[in-house]
């Protein structure tokens, strides 16, 4: 992968079509809707697509009204969790700048949707250890408390939205 020069907060201020990896655990997809209209209003007017964990439906849980669900079935999945082509294909003609990963658990399938998009701006929380997968990492002083880790994320990209552009 080609690593891309990103200038912020340039960067975040117009994206187009925004990439929302979701987690997998009930408790934190929970937790993520109740954002969902922050990250509407945080990227309006982008289309934004919810990419959901492999195996698990959030169209019963989550609304659709403004957003695209993409659920992968397990023909779109390689035998060791990876993305197949032809998902990638499928997402990469979104034509995404942004990808925001909201999974805050280490997962084969998120790394390898995040390394097939070099040329989008990836965003993720920090804190943790693990690969450079990111481009954008937003640490907070949450360990454990996904509320509020999710709100660090959003609030951070928010001022960075409102910052001046020179």
């Amino acid at each position: 992968m080609e690593p891309q020069e990103f200038v912020f907060p340039d960067a975040v201020q117009n994206p187009k079509h925004i990439l929302v990896c979701l987690p997998d655990g009930l408790r934190e997809l929970t937790l993520v809707k109740q954002f969902l209209p922050n990250i509407a209003e945080l990227f309006k007017p982008a289309d934004i697509v919810l990419l959901s964990m492999p195996g698990i439906k959030v169209t019963d849980i989550f609304p659709r009204k403004g957003f695209q669900i993409i659920s992968p079935s397990g023909e779109q999945i390689s035998w060791s969790g990876l993305a197949k082509t032809a998902f990638i294909k499928q997402l990469k003609d979104l034509k995404i700048d942004v990808v925001l990963d909201l999974n805050l658990q280490t997962s084969s399938f998120t790394s390898s949707i995040l390394l097939n998009f070099p040329e989008a701006l990836r965003i993720g929380r920090g804190n943790h250890r693990g690969n450079p997968f990111y481009n954008l990492e937003i640490k907070t002083k949450y360990l454990r408390d996904e509320r509020n880790i999710y709100r660090t994320i959003l609030d951070t990209i928010s001022i960075m939205k409102n910052q001046q552009v020179a």
